[in-house]
């Protein structure tokens, strides 16, 4: 198979080196090449294109955000920022989650050179996690032999026949990923006070998806919070599944609640949209309205057939809005959505379903 080409673009020549040093030492991964700043990285993605690109974003003539949203924009290529200022929670590291990076590593602003060498194993795990997360399907993109194969819902969720549920208020679940930050603002700040209750996974590094759901919670009308195990869902607020953990619907008598535990990767992600997806098809069903948003992959796809098939209202957002529509895209494919609709029309959509 063939290996997981990189382009790196940092100003530092050490910064450079180094990384094409760790990557190139692991058999399963080229340095195509390496820039200095965005003009250069551009001027070598007219020749080629890589599979994974990792980002600086302090950079002299075009910052890395820039770069990142631009590349996003006219053809979604995985990026890994490695950068001194996206530090975990930091306004920096949200915006580069929300123009579409896949994968975040913060530098020190001191000893960068020794940081990076340490951190070796981290950096050839995230590369490889990027490539992975990749949609270009021009080439394989070689699996590594210490990641295990690709689980399905069962992993977590063993796939059962919903029982027979009584009709209880209706809920919403939604699912995103590349581009989901900027999404679930745009929903969440469209929604009334009193909204249907809510359960969101986007797929986000540890650590980042408390600060995420804090400045959401700031902008929008409704409660958005950082999802706990047990926590009910209620009217009027969102929960945000833990970076790294899973979250599942859950349900006793007429009251829902979220349960949020470990588990392997599901669809190369944890936390996964299709085990979410999945228990709101066992425990929710026709009280369920479920939105599949932006993202790479194919996450959440099957998981929203899961949920049709057990008589949810399923919604995927539409290529236009979309800064990647790949999960939608897959999603329509199996046959789980009812309707696909533009970003701004979801929000009303959800809420009239859910009456």
């Amino acid at each position: 198979m063939k290996k997981i080409r990189v382009l790196i673009v940092d100003d530092s020549a050490v910064v450079r080196q180094t990384l094409e040093d760790i990557l190139s030492s692991d058999p399963q991964i080229e340095v195509m090449g390496t820039a200095v700043d965005p003009y250069a990285a551009a001027e070598r993605l007219k020749k080629e294109v890589p599979d994974v690109i990792t980002l600086d974003i302090e950079m002299p003539r075009m910052d890395g955000l820039t770069f990142l949203r631009k590349i996003m924009q006219q053809r979604p290529i995985p990026v890994v920022i490695c950068s001194s200022v996206a530090g975990e929670g930091t306004a920096t590291a949200l915006k580069a989650l929300e123009y579409g990076a896949v994968e975040i590593i913060t530098k020190p602003k001191v000893g960068t050179k020794k940081f990076l060498e340490e951190s070796r194993i981290r950096l050839i795990d995230k590369v490889k996690a990027a490539a992975l997360a990749g949609t270009r399907r021009s080439r394989p993109v070689p699996m590594p032999v210490e990641v295990k194969p690709k689980l399905s819902a069962d992993a977590v969720l063993p796939k059962g026949k919903p029982g027979i549920l009584s009709p209880t208020e209706k809920i919403c679940l939604v699912g995103a990923s590349t581009g989901g930050t900027e999404a679930l603002r745009v929903f969440l700040e469209a929604q009334p006070i009193g909204c249907p209750p809510i359960a969101i996974v986007q797929h986000m590094p540890e650590h980042f998806t408390a600060a995420f759901a804090n400045r959401l919670n700031t902008l929008c009308r409704i409660t958005v919070k950082e999802a706990r195990d047990g926590d009910a869902m209620m009217r009027g607020q969102a929960l945000i599944a833990p970076g790294d953990r899973h979250m599942l619907l859950k349900r006793s008598g007429t009251r829902y609640y979220v349960e949020v535990r470990d588990g392997p990767l599901v669809s190369r992600h944890r936390p996964s949209v299709d085990v979410l997806f999945r228990s709101g098809a066992r425990y929710g069903g026709p009280n369920v309205v479920a939105a599949i948003m932006t993202g790479m992959g194919d996450d959440g796809a099957k998981g929203m057939k899961e949920l049709k098939d057990a008589g949810a209202f399923t919604i995927a957002q539409d290529e236009a809005s979309c800064v990647v529509f790949g999960m939608p895209q897959e999603a329509i494919k199996q046959g789980g959505v009812d309707k696909v609709l533009s970003l701004d029309m979801i929000a009303p959509e959800i809420v009239r379903a859910c009456g």
